[in-house]
C-alpha cells in the first residue's frame, strides 16, 4: 500500500525568508499526532519516533501543511509525557534524539512542518529543578517552583483546585511548605515571576530551535502564572457555569479562577517567547487557552499586536454544542473579541471525547461526520486535526481495567478519561492490532469497532471518509479565500442552518450548513446569486433560489 502523494504540491524552502514563508502558519493545517498511538516500530506495544517516519508518506498525503507531535521527551510518563523531567533529551520510549532528527529531515524533505509541545507551565517532580528546589528554602532554585506556607491551622494556603481532582497544593515535609500542582501532584507549577524560571525556560525552547523546529504548541500557555497575593477564588456565577476547561462531575468548575491562572503578567513573557522565535524566521506558536469564563478575551490578549502568540485554540468547538446557534454566537464573539487575533480551530484532540461521539445523534454518524470536515475547513482559522479524525473514528470504550489516565480513573465512571479517544490508529483491518504494532499487549486495547475504518479500507475508495478529508483539503488548497479571507455571519436564516461568507477581494464563497438532524428548505438571501462551487461533501440541492438541505446538509456556493 503506497502513501506517496500522488498529486503536485508547492513547497517553502526551510531557508525562504519570503513574507509567505514566514506567514506559513496563517490558514495551515496541523495534523496532530499522538506519538504513543501512532505507530510502533519496536514492538513493545508503544508508538515510537521511528515508526512515526516511517508514516509521514500517509500524513503528507492527507494534503495537510504540519504536524504536531505531542510530548516526547523524557519523563515518567505519570500524565503521558505532560510531565518532563528533561526538556532536552527525548524519553527511551519513543527512541533517541537521533531518531527526531531523521523524523524532522523526513518531514521537511515532505513539505510538512514540524511543532512540538512544549510543557513549561509544570514539569514532573523527577526534573534536577524541582529535585533542588525541594530540599531547602534557601538554595539556588528554592523559589523556581511556586511554595506557599500553611494558614496557621495547617491547611492549604487558599482554596484553588487541581484539574485533576483535589486541592492545587501538596505539603512537602522537608521544606515544611505547599507547592503549587495545578494537574497531578507529580506535576509542580514552575514560577514564572522568577525571571531565572523564564530565561531557562526560553532557553530549553532555543534548543529546538537550534534542531529545526518549526514552532510550538504551548500546552495550558494562561496558567503561567499565578497571582502573587494568592487570593482565594471566588465561586462562579450561576449563569457563567460552564463544564468546557473540565468535565461537569469536576468540582474545579465551581470556581471563577481569576487568581490561579491567566494572569496579566504573561503577556510580557509572551513578548519575550515571540521576540526567541522571530529570531527564526518561519516559526510559530499556537497556545491552549483552558479558561471557561474568559478564554476568548484571553486569546485576544494573547494574539493581537503580532508580538506575542501567533494564534491560539480555545474550547468553544472541543467542548460545546453542535448546534447553529452555539457556533453563530462563537464566530461572532471571536470576531468581537478579537478582531486582529487569529485562532486555532480544531473539534478534536488528545484531551477530549472525539466529536462525533460527542456530537452525533444516533444513526446520524456518517452525515455529522462529513458536516463536520467541511465545516472546520472552511470557517476562518488555522486547523488541527486529531489523528483518526480523518478516518471516521468514534471514542473507543475502555474497560475500567484498561485504563491507565490518571484522570480518567480519578473521575470514573462518570468521567471515563482521555484514554478513548488515544487508542492506537488502525492501519491495516485484518492484521494484528490493527497494524499499529506487533507485540502481544499494546499499551491502549486497538477497538474491534475501529477495525472496518482502517486506512486500508478507505485508501483510494471513492466516497470513504478518507477520501473525502483528501478531496476537501485540496478544495480548500485551489481557494485561498478558505485560507486567509475574511469571515462574515449571515443573519436571519433558520435557527438551525449556519451561513457565512468568505470573502478576499474578488473571491467570494457562501457556505451554509443545516446542523441538525432534518431536513430543511431555505431561501436565498435577497440578491445573493449562487452558483455551485463543487465542494466534496457539500449535498445540498438549488433550485429556484432555494436550497434543499438534508440532515447535517451542506452547500458551497460561488458568490456572483
Amino acid at each position: 500500500m503506497s502513501y506517496f502523494a500522488t498529486e503536485s504540491r508547492q513547497f517553502v524552502h526551510p531557508e525562504d525568508t519570503s513574507s509567505a514563508a514566514r506567514d506559513w502558519w496563517r490558514g495551515a493545517v496541523i495534523y496532530q499526532i499522538y506519538p504513543r498511538s501512532f505507530q510502533d516500530n519496536n514492538t513493545d506495544g508503544v508508538g515510537d519516533l521511528v515508526g512515526i517516519t516511517s508514516r509521514l508518506e500517509y500524513v503528507a498525503d492527507l494534503g495537510v501543511d504540519a504536524i504536531w507531535l505531542s510530548p516526547v521527551f523524557t519523563s515518567p510518563m505519570k500524565d503521558f509525557g505532560y510531565d518532563v523531567s528533561n526538556y532536552r533529551d527525548i524519553d527511551p520510549t519513543f527512541g533517541s534524539l537521533e531518531d527526531f532528527d531523521r523524523l524532522l529531515e523526513k518531514a521537511h524533505s515532505l513539505g510538512l512542518k514540524v511543532i512540538i509541545d512544549q510543557v513549561i507551565s509544570h514539569s514532573s517532580d523527577r526534573h534536577p529543578w524541582f529535585a533542588e528546589s525541594r530540599l531547602s528554602r534557601t538554595n539556588e532554585k528554592a523559589d523556581w517552583y511556586v511554595w506557599a506556607d500553611p494558614k496557621p491551622d495547617g491547611s492549604p494556603p487558599n482554596n484553588w483546585l487541581s484539574i485533576f481532582g483535589g486541592s492545587a497544593w501538596h505539603w512537602d515535609g522537608r521544606r515544611m511548605q505547599y507547592y503549587l500542582h495545578n494537574f497531578l501532584v507529580s506535576q509542580p507549577d514552575l514560577n514564572f515571576h522568577n525571571p531565572a524560571v523564564q530565561d531557562a525556560l526560553l532557553g530549553e525552547m532555543r534548543f529546538w530551535l537550534e534542531r529545526g523546529v518549526d514552532g510550538f504548541r504551548l500546552d495550558t500557555v494562561n496558567f503561567y502564572f499565578h497571582s502573587l497575593g494568592l487570593q482565594s477564588n471566588p465561586p462562579v456565577k450561576p449563569e457563567e457555569f460552564n463544564a468546557s476547561t473540565a468535565p461537569a462531575v469536576n468540582p474545579y468548575n465551581l470556581q471563577e479562577h481569576l487568581y490561579d491562572k491567566s494572569q496579566p503578567e504573561n503577556i510580557a513573557f509572551l513578548q519575550r517567547m515571540r521576540a526567541l522565535l522571530n529570531e527564526y524566521p518561519g516559526t510559530t506558536a499556537v497556545g491552549e487557552i483552558g479558561d471557561a469564563q474568559h478564554q476568548l478575551e484571553i486569546m485576544a490578549q494573547y494574539t493581537s499586536g503580532n508580538d506575542k502568540l501567533h494564534m491560539c485554540y480555545t474550547f468553544d468547538y472541543l467542548g460545546g454544542e453542535y448546534t447553529a446557534p452555539h457556533f453563530r454566537d462563537a464566530l461572532r464573539l471571536t470576531q468581537e473579541k478579537a478582531p486582529d487575533g487569529w485562532i486555532c480551530l480544531a473539534f478534536s484532540n488528545h484531551d477530549v471525547v472525539r466529536h462525533v461521539s460527542r456530537w452525533a445523534p444516533h444513526g446520524f454518524e456518517d452525515r455529522l461526520t462529513r458536516q463536520a470536515a467541511l465545516l472546520l475547513l472552511t470557517m476562518r482559522g488555522s486547523v488541527c486535526l486529531y489523528q483518526g479524525e480523518e478516518l471516521g473514528l468514534t471514542e473507543a470504550e475502555i474497560a475500567y481495567d484498561d485504563l491507565v489516565d490518571p484522570y480518567g480513573i480519578e473521575f470514573w465512571p462518570e468521567f471515563k478519561g482521555r484514554d478513548g479517544c488515544r487508542t492506537p490508529m488502525v492501519w491495516q483491518s485484518h492484521v494484528r492490532n490493527g497494524g499499529f504494532s506487533t507485540a502481544n499487549r499494546t499499551w491502549l486495547p486497538v477497538p474491534a469497532q475501529h477495525l472496518p475504518y482502517a486506512v486500508d479500507q478507505q485508501d483510494n475508495v471513492a466516497n470513504s471518509i478518507l477520501s473525502l478529508y483528501r478531496a476537501i483539503l485540496r478544495f480548500r488548497r485551489e481557494h485561498p479565500v478558505l485560507i486567509k479571507g475574511d469571515l462574515e455571519l449571515v443573519e436571519g436564516g433558520p435557527e438551525t442552518v449556519l451561513a457565512f461568507t468568505r470573502m478576499v477581494g474578488e473571491d467570494k464563497l457562501f457556505c451554509a450548513f443545516n446542523m441538525a438532524p432534518e431536513p430543511i428548505i431555505v431561501d436565498v438571501p435577497d440578491g445573493l446569486v449562487l452558483e455551485d462551487a463543487g465542494a466534496p461533501g457539500a449535498d445540498a440541492q438549488m433550485e429556484a433560489n432555494r436550497l434543499s438541505f438534508g440532515p447535517f446538509g451542506a452547500y458551497i456556493g460561488r458568490m456572483n
